[in-house]
Order: C-alpha cells, then sequence, then structure tokens
C-alpha cells in the first residue's frame, strides 16, 4: 500500500549565503534549497545535468534573440561538448548569428531612443541592439544571396541541409566563422532546422534567389520527417528549450509525428527543461505546460523529469551552462547529419510496416464481423 508522505517532511529551507570566491555549485545549492523560480532554476540545472549524463540525445529549441546578442557563443560551446545534439531555431536568428562570424557591426543600444531618430542615421533597432541598416542588414544579405548562387543544391531540400551549406559556406567565406553556431554546427554534423521557412532575412533572400532564377524550395514534410526521425532513432530524448514559439513545438512535435501521424509505437521524450517569460493563462503554445505536452505523448510522464523556469532565458541560460561544462565530462559528439538519410529510411520502412499491421488488424475485425 502506498504511504503518503507528510506534507511537511519536505527539504528545510536554508538561509542563502554569499562567499567571497563562490562556485556554480554552491550558487545552484543555494537556490535549490531557496524558493519560487531561484529553486526551478536549480531543479533545470540539475535536471539539464542529468540529460547529458544519461546520455540522452538533446534538442534545443531556440526562440527569442540570442543570437544577435552573443547567446550564440553559449549554444556552440555545448555543441562542441556534445551536450547539444540537434537544434530547432528560428530563420532571423540563423541570420543574425552571421553577423559575428562576419564582423558586421552590431552594438549595445537603448531601447528608448526615438525610432524615427534611429532610422534617420540607419540603424536597425533589435529592442537593446543596434544593427546598421547598410554595414550589417544589407551587407550580410549580400552574403545569404552570394551563397545562394553559389550553392550546387537546387529543387527541394530539408532546412537541415540548407543550413549544413550555410554553415560550410561561412567556414570558408567569414573572417570569424569559429564566432558562428551555424557554422560550427556544420563542423560538428549537429542538425540545425528552422521552425518557418518564410518570416525573416533567409526567407526573403530565398524569394530574392528566385526572381534571379534559381529555385530553391525548403520543404517542411522533409523537416517534420528528418527531425521525427532523428527522435525515432536514438531513442532516449532531451529537450532544451529557450522561450518558446516555433521552435518549442518543432522539436516536440516529433512525438505526435512518430504516433499520431504515422502509427508507430512511441511513448514521447525523456525529459524537457523550458525557460520562459509566457504566461499559462491565454492557452498559447510558448506558455502551456510541459505537463500539459505529455496528453499529447510529446513527453512520457510527469513529475521532476519535466522543469519549467518562470523567466528570462539571457540570464538564466547562460548559469546552467556554466554549471554543466563544470559538472560534466565532455560526450563523444553524435554527428547525427551525417546519419540522417539512414534514420530517414528506417523511419519509412517503420512507419510502412505499421500501416501494414493496421490494415491487416482491420482487415481481421472485417472479416470476423461478417462472420
Amino acid at each position: 500500500m502506498h504511504r503518503e508522505h507528510h506534507p511537511m517532511s519536505g527539504q528545510p529551507v536554508s538561509l542563502s549565503e554569499i562567499k567571497k570566491d563562490m562556485t556554480i555549485n554552491f550558487l545552484i545549492e543555494n537556490l535549490g534549497s531557496s524558493g519560487i523560480e531561484a529553486r526551478n532554476v536549480a531543479d533545470g540545472a540539475r535536471l539539464y545535468k542529468t540529460m547529458i549524463d544519461s546520455g540522452d540525445c538533446i534538442a534545443l529549441g531556440a526562440a527569442g534573440i540570442f543570437a544577435v546578442v552573443g547567446m550564440g557563443g553559449y549554444v556552440l560551446q555545448l555543441m562542441k561538448r556534445g551536450f547539444i545534439d540537434w537544434v530547432c531555431t528560428t530563420g532571423a536568428q540563423a541570420y543574425h548569428d552571421l553577423h559575428h562570424a562576419y564582423g558586421f557591426p552590431v552594438v549595445q543600444g537603448n531601447p528608448h531612443k526615438g525610432d524615427d531618430y534611429l532610422r534617420e542615421k540607419g540603424v536597425v533597432r533589435i529592442f537593446d541592439t543596434y544593427i546598421s541598416e547598410k554595414k550589417t542588414l544589407l551587407a550580410q544579405d549580400k552574403v545569404i544571396q552570394e551563397f545562394l548562387r553559389q550553392a550546387e543544391f537546387e529543387g527541394t531540400i530539408s532546412s537541415a541541409d540548407f543550413n549544413c551549406a550555410l554553415g560550410e559556406f561561412v567556414r570558408k567565406d567569414a573572417p570569424h566563422p569559429e564566432k558562428s553556431f551555424i557554422a560550427q554546427a556544420a563542423k560538428y554534423n549537429v542538425p540545425v532546422f528552422l521552425d518557418s521557412h518564410s518570416n525573416h532575412s533567409i526567407g526573403i533572400n530565398l524569394a530574392h534567389s528566385r526572381l534571379e532564377g534559381k529555385i530553391i524550395d525548403l520543404s517542411a514534410d522533409l523537416d517534420v520527417l528528418e527531425s521525427a526521425a532523428l527522435v525515432h532513432a536514438t531513442g532516449s530524448d532531451a529537450f532544451v528549450e529557450l522561450g518558446g514559439g516555433g521552435p518549442k513545438n518543432f522539436i516536440q512535435q516529433t512525438g505526435p509525428t512518430i504516433t499520431q501521424i504515422l502509427g508507430i509505437e512511441f511513448e514521447g521524450a525523456d525529459r524537457g527543461l523550458q525557460i520562459t517569460t509566457a504566461l499559462e493563462r491565454d492557452g498559447g503554445l510558448s506558455g502551456c505546460t510541459l505537463n500539459e505536452a505529455v496528453t499529447w505523448k510529446k513527453y512520457k510522464h510527469t513529475g521532476k523529469n519535466l522543469v519549467q523556469i518562470f523567466g528570462e532565458y539571457s540570464v538564466i541560460f547562460p548559469l546552467m551552462c556554466w554549471y554543466v561544462v563544470e559538472n560534466c565530462r565532455p560526450r563523444e559528439r553524435r554527428g547525427l547529419l551525417l546519419r540522417k538519410k539512414e534514420f530517414y529510411n528506417n523511419l519509412v520502412a517503420a512507419a510502412a510496416e505499421a500501416n501494414l499491421v493496421g490494415t491487416l488488424e482491420r482487415m481481421d475485425k472485417l472479416e470476423k464481423a461478417g462472420r
């Protein structure tokens, strides 16, 4: 018989401390013995460590403006250590990430400065960060357009293959490719998908390429199937979500794609971690709980394997990166990009088998009903 723990049997709340030479472990321990979001931050850091130590295949969903403000540096270091195995981000972040590789101007700005004044000065504002219209925005467009002219592929491809080719181009063409997570993902064979193919500067440059006579179609269908194939093949899966939006849904929808659409037996991901400022109460995806996602078979079950932190990830994510770098040995990189086609073929075969089994079961039921 299950015995309930007394409500007062929880861990005692401790008085937080400050030390002159505090380590990240000491800080996380302090947060973990506290409450409110501090405790969630500690739980999230420990969960990320568990993902790494358990050998999970870890997907990163990255929305917001992490790349333009330089946080792509954390992502490329995590990929280098084998702590991120595949990524879904927005096209805007893949685009703005490249500014750092090319040394195009990106500076700290004032979010309250008059925007009419900034426009007159040729400055484009991204909240509290400024880029130059000519020296950054238009210069980056020229780079993308040249990449598209030189690209050997044409026709229908996945965004993962597109970003790999873009990353390889940046590695050869840019003065500082080590500053681009797109370039480093190509180097480490980490697939990077885009949650959308049109509502960003890469998308509008693809439209320009079409007008020049070179048609490159990024396929949403291929993205859905290739990402689902990665999850189907690796088995033990975990999701880390910076913000919400499209990237959050993209990495989480792999489970429903496998079960709901393809009819293959799959329980969902093992672990999930999200940092978000979005509220649950409006029903939007960015703020919906990971527990809710369990009902969609995006995760296996609720509990300590799911941690949701309400806060701004530019503050919280660096703490988690620091914690896992200090406490986890680098893992062998999976190089999923090299096996993507193999995984895709395996998924197609599994779907065909599941469909055949389903058809035989239906025929059996009809035959019995006829009797």
